[in-house]
């Protein structure tokens, strides 16, 4: 990740604080490959912080690139019509920063391939 740049892993949020757990791990992850990394979680609704508030911090510590990722598992509703406002929002409120919103972490390759992987061992150790 490049020096002034920032990372926000945006997820859908839920009322059971359990269900970041996951969430919380990934961010862990990309800590490990790059321990110099501002990388921050992000929710969309029932958890904190929402997307506003992460990326305002961001942008007040002074990160001119603050990239976010959806970690959804497909382009829905909410990342079609919902996360391009809130981002556009953003860009008007913090015309010094650029944000980039990448698509949603479930359809990048590495990442369809894993989860068929995953299923694939899961079906050979069930046993009927």
């Amino acid at each position: 990740m490049e020096d002034n740049a920032a990372l926000i892993l945006f997820a859908h949020g839920a009322r059971d604080p359990a269900w970041a757990d996951p969430m919380r791990r990934v961010r862990a992850a990309v800590l490990e490959r790059t321990p110099a990394a501002r990388v921050e979680l992000a929710f969309l609704e029932f958890m904190s912080p929402d997307l506003e508030t992460c990326a305002t911090a961001l942008a007040d510590e002074g990160f001119a690139r603050i990239v976010v990722v959806p970690m959804f598992i497909a382009q829905g509703g909410h990342l079609k019509k919902d996360v391009p406002v809130l981002v556009d929002r953003l860009r008007a409120r913090h015309p010094r920063v650029d944000f980039v919103l990448v698509p949603a972490v479930g359809e990048a390759e590495p990442v369809v391939r894993a989860m068929a992987g995953h299923a694939v061992d899961l079906m050979r150790h069930i046993k009927v």
